[in-house]
């Protein structure tokens, strides 16, 4: 806008430079200035001066606003398209400087244009601390180094959008994080103790370049919405003076830390060799505060994925000589086009048509050396016909390698397969796993059959480590897989018919009287919440030692006399009712949301259950050979800073709904895992 003088005699001369956007022109008799909308200070605004000085001020008025270079240019040109004269108006001089000293004149002028045009630039202020806080949660939020704040680029370019920005050190981004760290605890603190559901915690051991070793908790739930919800706890630094047998103090700890023991409902740990000592150790802490739970065996839950991983491991193991030759063979058909091109030619004249080409495997990832040996397979015959052609090829297989190979590689298919249905969501629902699992038992089965003593004996080996796993989880894989509509308990006595033959029924038994016995503990839970001796939602007796409290054992006394007088329970009724049509769309949380006025306790089950984490490997690493290693960037921090930093990046970032993000972020990429094998 133009405030021209009183004559309006000569029409004033076009501004063109955007630092006008930031000053209103006034002209007094013959003298002009050019008054800051954001401080009111007059300058020279003559043609004369130019505008170097006004740019100056800018860069010190300490009121202007944080301007975006794109709205200051829309504002530019709206301004030369409405510019006006004010001449013709009479008005005394307070009112004439009133309206040309405040900003809002101008608002007031443009509000004929969309509203999405309209800008007001005087609207915020530069906010120090908001801006310190903004960084600290950039940085954790993305992982970014916490000596960002201290890079050049950084700097010149945070200066040009913000000059008044004041920089901080690495200790001031890092006691920054650390608020916000405590902030977003509190948070999931409260949002945990108000579940009304049980927690459960899956527990991984991590590792370092430097051999470091970390323990990271994670609480997994299902929320009063009916979504599978995951958070990590905590991220500990083990002493290097640690071992296995701390390792049940160092959980509960953890557990007290967020008061969530006595909602504590299965823990799963990430290896089936860790001693049982441990997990009983873990239950005799915890135990007074859940003494209803008397299914014992579905407190210890191990991680599918490891046990999927070790026995890979052992078909591999007793193949590495194997796996060798075929990697140095593709190595050298591939080592030059002379090669490369002879060895297509033979493969053309022997009939091979197969569309699949030789590659070599990442050593670290398992399923690459499986898609290795099967390419490798097709072009059996021309890898024995190029040995004739070129006595260089030294790495050729006999007829007996090749076969072995074949039937390891059949071993490897149905693994990949489950190992990827597992990991293709990353949140499923313990119901998922049962049929896997139950499929690779019965494989391992016929595998251990086989009349080739080369075969028989690795299988042998892979069914010794995954009948540890069973013996500690298939009661919890079987009572998940009942708790789906689609499958109830017709699903086990299929299974079970093909794995145990002639003894099915009594394994069936022992499956019928587990989910009966959970749901009694169940049953018996909601019969005190609804007599007031425990919290609404706990789910859990309460510890206190009142007079009601002793009066637990009448609780049980009274549910367990009153079974004859109501025969039909939720359970009963559950598993009388047809089965659920199976269907690619079937959400199996949000059947039973929709269900739960009809089968009020078992839903109360389901929730929990269905929660249970059966595997802990992230799915972007379930087909590596390696265990999880922390990035060099964040193994060398401090323990504090380092726990801060990744528990608030999960929290922060299932909060903005980034649910493909996890622990994962921090940990190596697959290449430099590769790398390190």
């Amino acid at each position: 806008m133009e405030i021209a003088n009183d004559s309006g005699s000569k029409k004033p001369k076009r501004l063109t430079s955007v630092v006008w956007n930031h000053f209103e022109r006034v002209r007094k008799a013959d003298i002009c200035y050019a008054v800051c909308v954001h401080c009111n200070k007059k300058l020279s605004g003559s043609s004369n001066s130019g505008t170097t000085h006004l740019r100056n001020h800018l860069m010190r008025c300490l009121k202007r606003s944080n301007f975006d270079v794109s709205q200051l240019l829309a504002a530019k040109k709206r301004k030369k398209d409405n510019t006006v004269s004010l001449a013709s108006i009479s008005f005394d001089e307070d009112q004439r400087k009133e309206e040309y000293l405040k900003p809002t004149a101008i608002i007031k002028f443009e509000q004929e244009h969309k509203k999405d045009e309209i800008t007001n630039f005087w609207s915020s202020k530069f906010d120090q601390e908001r801006s310190r806080l903004d960084l600290a949660r950039m940085i954790i939020l993305h992982g970014y180094p916490l000596s960002m704040a201290e890079h050049i680029g950084f700097k010149v370019f945070v200066k040009n959008l913000q000059p008044m920005f004041e920089f901080v050190s690495n200790s001031g981004v890092e006691v920054s994080c650390m608020e916000i760290y405590r902030r977003e605890k509190e948070k999931v603190f409260d949002m945990i103790n108000k579940l009304h559901g049980r927690i459960n915690l899956s527990v991984e051991l991590w590792t370092s370049m430097e051999n470091s070793s970390y323990l990271c908790s994670v609480a997994h739930y299902t929320d009063e919405e009916w979504t599978l919800q995951k958070k990590i706890l905590n991220f500990i630094t083990l002493d290097s003076s640690h071992t296995d047998d701390m390792l049940p103090e160092v959980i509960v700890k953890c557990l007290n830390e967020w008061d969530i023991d006595y909602k504590l409902f299965a823990i799963t740990l990430d290896d089936c060799s860790i001693d049982d000592d441990i997990t009983l150790r873990i239950k005799e802490q915890i135990s007074e505060k859940r003494p209803f739970l008397s299914t014992r065996q579905l407190l210890d839950i191990r991680s599918a994925a490891h046990v999927l991983n070790s026995i890979v491991h052992d078909a591999m193991d007793a193949l590495r000589g194997i796996i060798k030759k075929i990697r140095e063979s593709i190595g050298y058909i591939r080592s030059s086009q002379d090669t490369q091109g002879k060895f297509n030619e033979i493969a053309q004249h022997a009939g091979i048509n197969t569309q699949k080409a030789l590659v070599l495997d990442c050593p670290g990832l398992w399923n690459t050396t499986y898609h290795m040996l099967e390419n490798a397979l097709e072009y059996k015959t021309a890898f024995s016909l190029f040995q004739e052609h070129d006595p260089s090829y030294l790495s050729a297989l006999t007829d007996e390698e090749w076969q072995r190979a074949n039937s390891v590689t059949g071993y490897l298919k149905l693994l990949v397969e489950v190992t990827g249905i597992i990991s293709s969501n990353r949140n499923p629902t313990a119901n998922i796993y049962f049929p896997e699992i139950c499929d690779i038992h019965i494989q391992l089965i016929d595998w251990c059959r086989s009349s080739d003593s080369f075969l028989s004996s690795i299988a042998l080996k892979m069914r010794a480590g995954f009948d540890k796993y069973w013996s500690k989880c298939s009661l919890s894989l079987a009572v998940a897989a009942i708790l789906d509509p689609r499958f109830k308990m017709k699903l086990v006595e299929y299974y079970y018919s093909q794995i145990y033959g002639s003894t099915a029924l009594d394994r069936i038994k022992e499956v019928s009287d587990g989910i009966k016995e959970l749901f009694n503990a169940y049953s018996i839970c909601s019969t005190m919440v609804d007599q007031g001796s425990a919290l609404p939602g706990s789910s859990l007796p309460s510890t206190n030692n009142d007079t009601r409290d002793r009066l637990k054992g009448f609780d049980k006394f009274l549910h367990e006399t009153s079974q004859g007088q109501n025969p039909t329970s939720d359970l009963d009724k559950y598993l009388e009712e047809p089965i659920f049509p199976r269907n690619s769309d079937f959400n199996i949380l949000n059947w039973w949301r929709v269900h739960t006025p009809r089968y009020p306790i078992l839903s109360m089950m389901a929730r929990d259950i269905l929660a249970t984490p059966m595997s802990t490997v992230a799915p972007e690493l379930a087909f590596s050979v390696g265990g999880r290693m922390l990035d060099p960037g964040r193994s060398t921090l401090n323990p504090d800073i380092r726990q801060a930093l990744i528990c608030t990046q999960d929290w922060l970032r299932n909060e903005s709904g980034d649910v493909n993000a996890s622990a994962s972020a921090s940990a190596l990429p697959l290449p430099l895992l590769i790398e390190s094998s």
